[in-house]
């Protein structure tokens, strides 16, 4: 397993788009109300990626068709915006989106509320952001890399919640995915040493009702199994000496 170990140059470079994708989430949240499509979400998204001279890293990425994975309700990940399917009073909404500035990838997820939503589904929503953050207490040079998925699955389980298995996070740098695999759930075995300058998108996606999934006939869209709801949380983080640095996140924006 490659991992690689990212110098300064590219720590500043990730930063970069790290930034600019937090900029990217928070104008996108702007928008979202019912009545408006998941393609309008797309479409503001891409351009604000473009906006700063950035790329949408996902759009025709292994054929995927848009800039901005757009998913509601019961679809885990990687929904396809479309014209018609227009957000409703009580949806939730997950928007996972990726940049490209100078050559490096920063990548992340929210989940949104759609009006006046559920109580259980604000529930799902804050435990799945809040497992991220449990997670990356994990995310220390000289932890492991599953006391991470650990962190994350026992803290979204003891709610009541499932976490998803077949999709996991990853290395990130130049490549949108690079090694290693990062899972929300704890394998046999601790994982590899985290070392400084490791860059990982580390991403909850955690379902109300059971963990199984289906892919649809598009072979990019991933739904619950029992239909029920699912939501998904995302930043890129840089393991150092001493806490983690979340590339993606600004906690006046997000």
């Amino acid at each position: 397993m490659s991992v690689t170990i990212k110098s300064q140059h590219e720590i500043e470079l990730m930063r970069e788009a790290g930034r600019i994708l937090s900029i990217v989430h928070d104008e996108m949240a702007k928008i979202i109300r019912p009545g408006i499509s998941t393609m309008d979400i797309n479409r503001r998204g891409e351009e604000v990626i473009r906006s700063f001279g950035c790329i949408p890293s996902f759009l025709n990425y292994n054929g995927f068709p848009a800039a901005i994975c757009v998913s509601l309700n019961e679809t885990v990940v990687h929904g396809i915006p479309d014209k018609k399917r227009i957000l409703q009073e009580g949806d939730i909404v997950s928007l996972d989106a990726g940049v490209i500035y100078k050559g490096y990838h920063s990548d992340a997820a929210r989940t949104h509320p759609v009006g006046v939503i559920a109580e259980e589904d604000q529930k799902l929503i804050d435990v799945t952001k809040q497992s991220f953050f449990e997670g990356i207490k994990m995310a220390k040079a000289g932890n492991h890399l599953f006391d991470i998925s650990k962190a994350i699955q026992d803290y979204a389980e003891s709610f009541g919640f499932s976490v998803v298995r077949e999709m996991v996070g990853h290395g990130i740098g130049t490549k949108l995915h690079e090694e290693p695999q990062v899972p929300n759930f704890k394998p046999i075995g601790r994982g590899m040493k985290l070392r400084p300058g490791m860059t990982l998108a580390i991403e909850p996606m955690i379902n109300k009702g059971k963990k199984e999934i289906w892919l649809l006939d598009d072979d990019w869209t991933c739904v619950t199994k029992d239909s029920q709801n699912s939501a998904h949380y995302e930043n890129t983080v840089l393991i150092t000496d001493g806490e983690p640095e979340l590339f993606s996140y600004n906690k006046d924006l997000a």
